[in-house]
């Protein structure tokens, strides 16, 4: 079943993963198993999936992630909030996000 992603909630990084940024590609590994087994191990983001996952933090919601965003890259806060549930979506079927407040 298909977790769903709400502005409102708090999303963060799952500690089963490593996220760095090799030869100008930001990437996500798995270390645990169980992670990121959806079709590669390896997920990488593009400049706007990085932006979206340097915000999320356990202190703010998605919607803060989406406001911030919105005014450092002076967008439409609808489109920005659209591309964060997507991203965070995505993020949570392969479990290299968490919802804060779920075990």
């Amino acid at each position: 079943m298909e977790s769903q992603v709400f502005l409102n909630k708090v999303y963060a990084p799952s500690g089963d993963v490593v996220a760095r940024e090799v030869a100008g590609e930001f990437i996500i590994v798995p270390i645990a198993s169980g992670v990121g087994d959806m079709e590669d191990e390896i997920f990488s983001l593009n400049e706007t999936g990085k932006s979206i996952w340097d915000k999320l933090s356990p202190a703010k919601s998605l919607k803060d992630v989406a406001r911030e965003l919105s005014v450092e890259f002076e967008g439409p806060l609808a489109k920005i909030e659209k591309d964060c549930v997507g991203l965070v979506q995505e993020l949570l079927k392969r479990k290299i996000v968490i919802e804060k407040g779920k075990k």
